[in-house]
């Protein structure tokens, strides 16, 4: 149930099927907005779209609702055993359950709106599958033989407790979810990294496999020993017993960052200050450097030494300086004398939001996830779409939707090629 192959004029372009009126009246204002055909909506949820899709075409997008759905992974399996290849399929259900939403995910449908619906989530979702089903068009278009765009960002703190992993499983998420570009996040904090444990997972034993045994990486090595967060993240880290001194001559990480290379257009490197200092390699194939610091003396300090040596060893990479958890009352040194300190400005700067991480912490999300439309969720999605630029690819994704700026930008009747009624 993914955007693919097929022979997408012979086919509606959408159709729902939904449980209730008030769905159905959202449904159609949104598809109105859009440019949709408004006639393949349908009241019956999940097993009526089973029942009518055994006997007719599929559409190209499927939006399905599984409220009335007992077992909804058993019922979407159903489901796909209906569905064309290359049919897009965005479901919607009462159940907030992260386990459920990444078992459907990984299942192969496009997204999980929670019940009630609102008009923009519903927009924002339908959005993103027209940008997914015409990826692979607009590729060919371009003359699809050519090698992808990869783009590496280390993301490395001055001092601990500023919030590097913050920031680096946040873009990780952007990137795949909001762009839905493939992205690798590789957690180099051995002993104690967190990349996974925002993300409410399992570590695993896949980086300390890879660092045990640098030959065994390779393409299959990458798929078996990478936790899947969502459809389009995967997560390298560790949690090696903190007895276990770290025994590497960091040719694992060279040949990593090849292998991530081929399989996924978005890295993103949480990169602790001693690996980046034992270990300089790491960065030899990384584009941006996130500079993650405070405005505290001891970090204006040590961004100094950082950055001095970034230009002494990386002159490659793009150096962006992130002033995070900014307090709206005083600081320790004012942002005008860090600033000429480093002799450079801040690039972007995320204004303290407590509540939001402990908001992020208890969801088992990370911080732009559970908070994209807070200011500071706002600036690290400007982070990301200034790292996304670098590859020289669209336009900012800012995640929030205007009615009218998206009406006239989208016409899925013309793009998808809508099937033609006598």
């Amino acid at each position: 149930m993914s955007a693919s192959t097929g022979n997408k004029s012979d086919r509606d372009s959408f159709a729902a099927y939904v449980c209730d009126q008030p769905t159905m009246d959202i449904v159609r204002t949104v598809i109105s907005d859009l440019n949709i055909p408004e006639d393949n909506i349908n009241l019956g949820g999940l097993r009526n779209a089973v029942q009518s899709l055994s006997v007719s075409a599929s559409p190209t997008i499927l939006l399905v609702d599984l409220s009335e759905c007992a077992d909804p992974l058993s019922d979407i399996n159903a489901l796909a055993e209906v569905c064309e290849p290359g049919t897009m399929v965005v479901a919607m259900g009462k159940v907030n359950d992260v386990r459920l939403y990444r078992e459907l995910i990984a299942s192969g449908i496009q997204d999980y709106l929670l019940k009630p619906l609102s008009e923009q989530i519903l927009r924002e979702a339908m959005v993103s599958a027209l940008a997914v089903f015409n990826s692979p068009r607009n590729s060919a278009a371009n003359g699809g033989g050519t090698e992808r765009t990869h783009v590496s960002t280390a993301v490395v703190g001055t001092r601990g407790g500023v919030g590097a992993t913050t920031i680096a499983s946040s873009l990780a998420w952007f990137f795949s979810d909001e762009r839905k570009l493939p992205t690798a996040l590789l957690d180099l904090d051995v002993h104690f990294g967190t990349g996974a444990l925002v993300m409410d997972l399992e570590p695993g034993r896949g980086l300390t496999d890879a660092m045990d045994n640098p030959s065994r990486i390779d393409g299959l090595f990458i798929e078996r020993a990478m936790v899947r967060a969502n459809e389009n993240l995967s997560v390298l880290s560790a949690e090696a017993a903190i007895g276990t001194p770290l025994m590497t001559d960091g040719s694992a990480f060279v040949r990593l960052s090849e292998e991530f290379r081929q399989a996924f257009d978005m890295t993103v490197i949480d990169l602790p200050r001693n690996m980046l200092i034992n270990f300089p390699h790491v960065l030899a194939e990384t584009n941006a450097f996130v500079l993650v610091t405070e405005l505290t003396l001891a970090s204006a300090r040590d961004a100094i030494r950082i950055l001095s040596w970034v230009t002494s060893n990386a002159q490659h990479v793009t150096p962006i300086i992130v002033c995070n958890k900014m307090p709206a009352g005083q600081t320790e040194i004012t942002r005008k004398d860090f600033e000429a300190s480093i002799e450079r400005k801040i690039d972007i700067v995320i204004a303290e939001d407590a509540k939001a991480a402990v908001n992020a912490a208890k969801q088992g999300e990370t911080f732009i996830e559970a908070n994209r439309n807070s200011k500071a969720g706002g600036a690290i999605a400007d982070l990301a779409n200034r790292i996304y630029a670098m590859s020289g690819d669209g336009e900012p994704v800012s995640g929030k939707s205007e009615k009218s700026a998206l009406k006239g930008m989208f016409d899925l009747r013309a793009l998808l090629g809508t099937k033609q009624k006598a």
